[in-house]
């Protein structure tokens, strides 16, 4: 009880309008596809409004486009609003920002794309955001203020790191951010009163490794096993279950987008449709948040591929639209000899051998000279396997590409999150 009070006490003063969107939320979780339609082309013209009007930069950027929100009568009319990326949002954070008068918080992103954004986002938007969580950990009959642990970093200068340990405390979570056995032993000890964890899904991984061959004790209480930030590998999940006894279900957002998609217990992932809108172009998301008025962010590309279901059927009875996949960040190019090709390619490959010859591979691929790869593989490969891997990999890149192979390989992320291709070209 005394972390529950403490819970709605701290959400009462930092998040106050979260309990109305939570009412709104639990709601909506239940209406039919066309009224979630109806309610997002509702928010687009606000949002679009609000924005054209109360920031500089879109309303240039509007006018240039010859774009105006009147345009918007439909959601097939989002293909008239012009995308923006990343760049711009840092280029011109001072401008895209609104004159928003009320309580806002300062926002970052990690950075882990090479390029790291601080915003303001306003506390309804906050608010927003921690309701959609709140409802989806309901889904799994948990309250936020349950013992958890937590896979994350932290700043590791020494205030700073008292800081964390002392609101970890007040939020009944326990973290760790080391692949230091001694450390991640007495974190599994932790782990027997907790309801759930979450955090980066390769440490999640790391730890149900060693739980399985330790023989440690196994937590009993865990209900939701969360993986956030990083992609779930098909090779993590054997080892989780066995471990926790569930698999890794996943959550994805982004800091300046919120949270986009979320994974029921029936193993899809559900679009939070009241909180933005997808779009798949050319394979790449493009996102709009429809709550964030002190930071706009409108046809936004964030930087991932991703898959997108032509149908939204789900045994859980919710009619949200459905993520098929979240493909993979988009990274750097592959160099052949002659040839360039997208990084997605590995997707594909390690996707094959897992659905067509039952090969899950936990992996991470190197460049550093055009032509020539490096792939490190968890596991070791017999001869079959690796003339299976070899086939898949002539069939997307020919004789342009000749790759090397290192087995039995440690695939850890060390200080960040975990990257499956790495180009030093």
């Amino acid at each position: 009880m005394f972390y529950k009070h403490i819970y709605k006490l701290g959400s009462f003063i930092r998040n106050p309008s979260k309990s109305k969107h939570l009412d709104f939320l639990q709601k909506s979780n239940d209406w039919p596809l066309t009224k979630l339609q109806q309610y997002q082309l509702l928010k687009l013209k606000e949002i679009t409004n609000y924005a054209f009007e109360k920031s500089n930069y879109y309303n240039n950027y509007y006018t240039k486009s010859n774009f105006h929100p009147s345009q918007i009568l439909s959601l097939d009319d989002l293909k008239k609003i012009p995308i923006i990326k990343k760049e711009d949002l840092i280029k011109y954070n001072s401008q895209i920002h609104t004159v928003f008068k009320g309580k806002k918080f300062l926002a970052s992103t990690s950075g882990s794309s090479g390029q790291s954004l601080k915003f303001f986002r306003d506390e309804s938007a906050d608010s927003f955001n921690r309701a959609v969580l709140e409802k989806n950990y309901l889904w799994y009959l948990i309250n936020p203020w349950e013992r958890n642990g937590y896979f994350w970093g932290f700043n590791f200068s020494f205030f700073e790191k008292i800081k964390t340990i002392f609101f970890d405390s007040l939020q009944n979570r326990f973290r760790v951010f080391s692949y230091d056995k001694v450390k991640l032993i007495k974190f599994v000890n932790k782990l027997s009163k907790a309801s759930y964890v979450h955090g980066y899904s390769s440490m999640i991984y790391q730890v149900a490794k060693l739980i399985n061959e330790k023989r440690l004790p196994k937590p009993k209480k865990i209900k939701m096993v969360k993986g956030t930030s990083e992609k779930i590998y098909e090779s993590y999940h054997d080892e989780v279950i066995k471990a926790f006894g569930s698999k890794i279900i996943s959550e994805y957002g982004a800091a300046e987008s919120g949270i986009i998609a979320f994974e029921c217990p029936e193993g899809k992932m559900h679009v939070n449709m009241e909180g933005v809108i997808v779009e798949e172009v050319e394979n790449e998301i493009i996102v709009t948040n429809l709550h964030m008025k002190s930071f706009p962010i409108i046809r936004y590309k964030l930087g991932d591929y991703i898959e997108l279901s032509s149908n939204s059927s789900c045994k859980c009875g919710r009619s949200h639209i459905l993520l098929n996949e979240v493909t993979g960040r988009i990274g750097s190019n592959v160099y052949g000899y002659n040839g360039i090709y997208p990084s997605l390619v590995f997707y594909y490959i390690f996707k094959n051998l897992s659905n067509k010859h039952f090969l899950k591979l936990n992996y991470q691929i190197t460049q550093k000279k055009k032509g020539n790869l490096l792939f490190r593989i968890e596991e070791i490969l017999n001869q079959n396997q690796i003339k299976k891997l070899n086939n898949e990999v002539i069939k997307y890149f020919g004789s342009d590409i000749e790759f090397s192979l290192q087995m039995g390989c440690e695939i850890i992320s060390g200080n960040e999150k975990l990257k499956s291709f790495i180009s030093y070209i």
